[in-house]
């Protein structure tokens, strides 16, 4: 049986998906959530540390924007419209509306964290090379496919354990909202990233440098290269039961830089650093744990 041909993706078909995801999803309103919590207690024994993660990283999103400018000094205005009009508007709902969901659990507000890496400044030196910031652009577009699939299995757990604890305003006016618009942001960044490959915008030399660096510098979603933040996300890992199968999450959270970076890999299902990082974030939790039952 064979597959039936990848459509081919235009930068005008992107343009109309950025300008529908405005269209269809405005902000949340704060004024939107039910913020009726049947039972507080469990619902932050259970994922308190879960929404605290989620609600730090959506706030994150004003750094995330300044670190574009950096590294795209010569977005196109498709690429504009959706990062400041469309996903920064939408993500900073979210973080708020989360963030005053851990507030009612009886939780401290989240610190997001704001400076703009060393590493990304170094890069955003070079942005001003045509060869570099094309590297850039397909770098951005593919942490983005695989930081939005990771929020959308987590939204997906989340959403079943409020309906399993009958947490009916969490799931219906909180999580559900949030989770509708998630798969939008994931289809423009896999759309723009396979774009790229199939115009072979970038010669052979430079996905050779994308896969160095890729695998280089790859992290999960908000862990930044940071070691106490690595071990937050193993905590949501393990919180949400996805350390059951860490090869299947990898292979989620990894299927698009896997057709598109390393295609010519036969057989290989997720890029080895996926879940490589996945494993580390997770022993870093363990071990943290291991040295509060020792202290206690």
């Amino acid at each position: 049986m064979t597959s039936m041909p990848r459509q081919h993706i235009t930068q005008k078909k992107i343009a109309e998906h950025v300008q529908r995801l405005g269209e269809l999803y405005p902000p949340i309103p704060l004024d939107s959530v039910d913020r009726t919590i049947k039972r507080p207690g469990l619902v932050a024994k259970k994922f308190g540390h879960v929404i605290d993660y989620l609600a730090r990283v959506e706030l994150e999103v004003d750094r995330n924007v300044l670190e574009l400018l950096v590294l795209l000094p010569d977005a196109d205005e498709t690429n504009k419209t959706f990062y400041a009009d469309v996903w920064q508007p939408q993500e900073i709902q979210h973080g708020l509306i989360l963030d005053r969901l851990q507030q009612d659990l009886g939780r401290a507000p989240a610190k997001p964290h704001l400076d703009v890496s060393f590493p990304i400044r170094i890069l955003g030196a070079l942005a001003h090379l045509k060869p570099i910031q094309d590297i850039a652009r397909l770098m951005y577009f593919l942490t983005g496919a695989s930081t939005e699939r990771q929020a959308v299995l987590a939204y997906n757990h989340i959403n079943r354990g409020m309906q399993h604890l009958d947490e009916t305003a969490i799931s219906e006016t909180i999580i559900t909202p949030i989770k509708q618009q998630e798969p939008g942001h994931f289809a423009f960044y896999q759309m723009s990233a396979t774009a790229m490959i199939q115009d072979k915008v970038l010669r052979p030399w430079q996905l050779f440098l994308t896969r160095v660096m890729r695998e280089k510098s790859y992290h999960l979603v908000g862990t930044n290269q940071m070691k106490n933040f690595k071990a937050d996300m193993g905590a949501v890992i393990v919180d949400l039961g996805l350390d059951r199968d860490l090869e299947g999450y990898a292979r989620e959270v990894g299927r698009v830089e896997n057709r598109l970076l390393w295609a010519h890999k036969q057989g290989m299902e997720f890029p080895p650093y996926i879940l490589k990082a996945l494993r580390e974030s997770v022993d870093l939790y363990r071990e943290r744990l291991e040295r509060g039952l020792k202290l206690a």
